[in-house]
């Protein structure tokens, strides 16, 4: 649970694809469920909480996945750059953000 919201070590593709799946899925939870409130303070308060906790958890595997590829965590900003992430292997072996999460 605390790797989740962590922005150090590798990130597989495999848990970067699930992981922008749940975030993407939640995110359009929230969206409805946003839409259909009354309105109040709690509620709003609920739902940017929830956001905070979703864009955390989304850039952080974000990160992750980044590090994975060699790169700074900032890189995922780059437009179109998340495309790049999903689909390139990470680099061989250990890098300086840590072991190859595959264990090659």
């Amino acid at each position: 649970m605390q790797k989740i919201f962590s922005f150090s070590g590798r990130a597989r593709r495999t848990e970067y694809w699930i992981t922008s799946f749940i975030v993407s899925l939640l995110g359009y939870v929230l969206e409805a469920l946003a839409e259909t409130s009354d309105g109040g303070v709690g509620m709003a308060f609920l739902i940017v909480l929830i956001s905070v906790l979703i864009i955390w958890v989304g850039l952080a595997v974000g990160a992750r996945r980044c590090h994975d590829l060699g790169h700074n965590g900032f890189w995922q900003l780059i437009p179109f750059y998340g495309i790049w992430m999903a689909f390139v292997n990470g680099q061989p072996g250990p890098n300086e953000y840590g072991e190859n999460p595959k264990g090659e």
